[in-house]
């Protein structure tokens, strides 16, 4: 994410909308606000065969029609929107945007507030930590979670076996593990530090405690160099140093040949890793199991998120009441929640509709009858995480910096990337135009 993208942006206003939120439509609760005539929406989204997902609402409401347009996903998704925005013409009704994006989607006025617009149970439907990335700390609420991206362990059971290893419950097994790996066969690793990834990373941090932005009052705060966030760069960084983990970038040709290959003998990942694992590695079927990330704290279990998704609508919708009533359905409904995870592949962040839309486990991992059950466990320990109006400045600062660390093993290289990350962000939110404490 190398281009600064919308951040030119005057500070906050009010306590309830603090980040200039664009609330357009009526104010009228949903239930006093049907649609008085046809309409038709358009939805950005990149989840795979949405089309069929919305087939269902189409036939079941005639009065509120809705086409899908697939588009990108990440930096070129905002960017069009925004483009859309500050042209005031060519913005869909509904967008689907990931967490970390909607600060920033907010700060440029793109995004609807739907309150009133949804029923008043609607939050009740999902995790506290992902309710609030799309509320962002206030009483505005500016989308339905669709995904989420709750982090696991997954492991090679055969090389495990092979080699006498024990599944890592802490960090401090994990790094134990991957020294013993490593000396017994030293083309194997038990994992690699990407430095091409910042989500990645920010679920780490975000599981050792770590919240990079934070809202007080009127102004935004930046501690990407706070404690957790150092201890997890020290404790990778001291493990590329001693050269037991490997520091090579994740999708790549290489990292794709090693999944097969068996010299990655392990993943911190997400839990849509089993189609990537799927896609990338297909002969190593069988030969996977997925278990809870290695802890700091045992007694305190606990997760990070990588990657998961909201449905919104934007603030030059025309129709917002529809539109609301329409994401409401797709993100919350039985059939649309299990159609989510069966046609669309998702893990839907709906805690209700995930029994029903999770009932069987990744056909790569039919080797594990409880893997969506442990997945729902392991999801409920996810911590907060506050994203800022300019995470991908955060995030392009981790790529840099991270890259001439890993590249040159160095554990100091790992620590000042973090402190070269901190000045950058904050620096680039003053100068932007945030209030900033």
């Amino acid at each position: 994410m190398r281009r600064h993208i919308g951040l030119g942006l005057t500070a906050f206003a009010a306590a309830a909308a603090l980040l200039l939120a664009g609330c357009s439509g009526s104010d009228e609760p949903a239930a006093e606000q049907g649609p008085k005539e046809n309409v038709k929406l358009t939805f950005w989204t990149w989840a795979p065969n949405m089309d069929k997902v919305v087939a269902t609402w189409n036939a079941a409401h005639p009065e509120i029609q809705v086409t899908v347009n697939k588009q990108d996903g990440g930096d070129p998704a905002v960017t069009k929107l925004l483009t859309a925005i500050k042209a005031g013409s060519g913005a869909p009704d509904v967008m689907q945007a990931e967490y970390q994006k909607i600060p920033t989607l907010v700060s440029a006025d793109a995004l609807a507030d739907l309150t009133g617009k949804l029923d008043q149970g609607t939050a009740g439907h999902f995790p506290e930590t992902v309710w609030k990335s799309v509320t962002l700390g206030t009483d505005a609420v500016y989308g339905v979670p669709q995904d989420s991206g709750p982090m696991q362990f997954y492991y090679r059971t055969d090389i495990f076996k092979q080699y006498g290893l024990q599944v890592p419950t802490t960090w401090d097994e994990y790094a134990q593990v991957a020294r013993k790996l490593h000396a017994a066969d030293p083309k194997k690793y038990l994992g690699t530090f990407s430095a091409n990834d910042p989500g990645w990373f920010a679920g780490l941090a975000q599981q050792a405690g770590a919240s990079w932005w934070s809202i007080d009052g009127e102004s935004w705060s930046v501690s990407v160099d706070d404690e957790p966030t150092v201890k997890v760069a020290d404790f990778w960084g001291g493990l590329v140093q001693d050269g037991v983990i490997d520091n090579k970038p994740m999708y790549t040709p290489e990292w794709n040949a090693a999944l097969n290959n068996g010299t990655q003998v392990g993943w911190l990942s997400a839990i849509w890793a089993p189609g990537v694992l799927e896609g990338n590695a297909a002969a190593t079927k069988g030969k996977w199991a997925m278990a809870p990330m290695p802890q700091w704290t045992p007694d305190q279990p606990a997760t990070g998120n990588w990657g998961g998704s909201a449905t919104s609508v934007t603030s030059q919708s025309k129709h917002p009441a529809e539109a609301a009533k329409f994401i409401e359905w797709l993100n919350t409904s039985p059939e649309a929640v299990t159609a989510l995870a069966k046609v669309s592949g998702v893990y839907p962040s709906d805690q209700p509709g995930q029994a029903a839309a999770l009932s069987a486990p990744p056909a790569f991992f039919a080797n594990q009858p409880d893997f969506y059950p442990k997945a729902a466990e392991i999801a409920k320990t996810a911590r907060s995480f506050t994203f800022g109006p300019n995470v991908n400045v955060a995030y392009s600062a981790y790529t840099d910096e991270f890259g001439k660390a890993a590249q040159a093993k160095s554990k100091a290289g790992f620590t000042a990337a973090i402190k070269a990350m901190q000045t950058t962000t904050l620096e680039n939110l003053k100068s932007s135009g945030f209030s900033v404490k």
